[in-house]
């Protein structure tokens, strides 16, 4: 490791006035050397960190995952016939449903690169406060165009949430931990999936002087405005200037997040790491080639799931109330299988591999909707197949790109880059479902399982070249070890002592 350079950063950040107290100017770059005292000093401040960051950012993300899907929920509830004039081809509902990808595309990339120049705590928490808002205003809505503004609102600021949110993970844990903590805050979107069934079914039953649909809208975007004040105050900052954390530990986190890379040092966006972003035919831009047509596929899957699965268990001859009561196992299962196959991924340290199964598991759920038209029994353990299949394969695939970009600024720009073109995916899906098309839903069904194992065939190229690549920097430069900190600086993933997690 070339100590000097890190010594010449070290003056280079001087000159900015970044200057952290209690944390050395230079010894923040330079990895510890964990003794066993050291080890269980880490193990302490990862309970630390995991018990602060973990609650506040999963149950923001399950209301974030309420309020942009409730959707489905209240189309079962009465908000077709009360605002869109009964939409019997359910064309209005689908361009309501889509309109949150507009915005949510659009903005996801400049919005998390612009994060790193802020404030973790300020920038996630003002995010949540303005979507809960957007959500509010759903309820007082009287006309499409009310709910077409509203949505737009929403895509809007869970654009600066999503991506600021994985990319905020990278702070704190290492690539060995990343994917299990990724999978616990994504997780919460299938426990928001069970959890808004549950609401929906109580309040289809609640006698009030307003529509239901409204009350569900009102119930689900209240704690969200809650939760943003609240994390104003509770989420801890970036690692070197936090003080949630003792001058000790942010030591050990600086170490930490340096393992495997190198992490920016204070409000910094390298511009040559958010070109390469553009460039890497891997990463991003590429995301249309590889990466980004594994999203598409899942996104498309998963905004399918979350606008139609009430209308889909509708259709298997169960009233609204009980249908929103179905939608409840499939999503918990979901929940389970994300976090084992997430756990297994870090254990292993391979995601490709696993994110094949899972995408393949997907695919096989629409095929099976697609061939038991009236068998209802059959159609409904589908139902599991699909959910478990996207919700572990988007989790997956969220902490493969959360290493795989190399620096930090390059996860800025290509995390959102790839997740953007993903989100077209989400676009179609809410177009796939007209209530003509129903119950068999042929169309829809097998555009979702086409998508599905393309994802599957694609993430088994991408894991193959990682290998590969891998193979030949192991032969040129030799094997690192796993735990020194690699000078991701100039290069970013391409730095010869960078490994990509296959």
């Amino acid at each position: 490791m070339d100590l000097d350079h890190y010594e010449h950063c070290g003056a280079d950040r001087r000159q900015d006035g970044l200057s952290i107290e209690g944390v050395s100017e230079v010894d923040p770059l330079i990895p510890l050397d964990l003794d066993s005292d050291s080890e269980a000093q880490e193990r302490r401040l990862l309970r630390k960190i995991d018990k602060r960051i973990l609650p506040i950012l999963c149950l923001l993300y399950l209301f974030a995952y309420l309020d942009r899907s409730n959707l489905g929920n209240a189309r079962l509830q009465g908000l077709p016939g009360d605002v869109l004039g009964g939409d019997p081809t359910g064309v209005l509902f689908d361009w309501i449903n889509s309109a949150f990808f507009f915005t949510y595309i659009l903005l996801q990339i400049p919005f998390t690169v612009l994060s790193k120049y802020y404030n973790p705590r300020i920038w996630i928490g003002c995010s949540a406060i303005l979507w809960g808002i957007c959500s509010l205003s759903m309820a007082a809505a009287h006309t499409f165009t009310g709910l077409i503004i509203a949505r737009l609102g929403l895509g809007t600021f869970e654009a600066a949430f999503g991506g600021a949110v994985v990319l905020y993970f990278s702070f704190y844990y290492t690539k060995a931990e990343c994917g299990t903590r990724i999978a616990y805050w994504f997780g919460f979107a299938a426990v928001a999936g069970a959890f808004g069934g549950l609401i929906a079914y109580g309040i289809q039953h609640v006698k009030v002087s307003i529509a239901n649909w409204r009350l569900l809208f009102l119930l689900e975007g209240t704690p969200t405005i809650l939760l943003g004040l609240l994390c104003l105050f509770i989420l801890p900052g970036r690692p070197e200037s936090t003080q949630f954390l003792t001058a000790a530990e942010r030591k050990i986190a600086i170490s930490r997040m340096n393992r495997g890379t190198s992490g920016d040092f204070g409000a910094v966006v390298r511009r040559s790491h958010v070109i390469a972003a553009f460039q890497d035919w891997r990463a991003s831009l590429p995301c249309i080639y590889v990466g980004g047509v594994i999203y598409f596929g899942l996104n498309c899957a998963l905004a399918s799931l979350s606008a139609f699965l009430p209308t889909i268990i509708g259709t298997m001859g169960h009233e609204n109330a009980m249908a929103q009561l179905m939608t409840v196992p499939p999503y918990a299962m979901a929940g389970l299988v994300l976090i084992i196959t997430s756990y297994s991924s870090d254990r292993l340290q391979i995601r490709g591999p696993l994110l094949v199964c899972t995408s393949t598991i997907g695919g096989l759920g629409y095929i099976v909707m697609l061939g038991a038209t009236h068998q209802q029994d059959v159609r409904y353990i589908a139902t599991f197949l699909i959910t478990s299949g996207t919700y572990s394969s988007i989790g997956l695939m969220n902490a493969w790109f959360s290493h795989n970009l190399g620096s930090e600024t390059k996860r800025a720009a290509g995390i959102p880059l790839y997740g953007a073109i993903g989100q077209i995916g989400g676009i179609l899906g809410s177009h796939l479902y007209p209530l003509t098309e129903g119950p068999a839903y042929t169309s829809g069904f097998i555009v979702s399982a086409s998508l599905l194992f393309l994802a599957a065939l694609c993430a088994f190229l991408l894991s193959a070249s990682f290998r590969l690549d891998n193979m030949q920097r192991d032969k040129e430069y030799g094997k690192p070890d796993p735990d020194d900190m690699v000078d991701t600086s100039e290069l970013a993933d391409k730095a010869p002592g960078f490994r990509y997690v296959p």
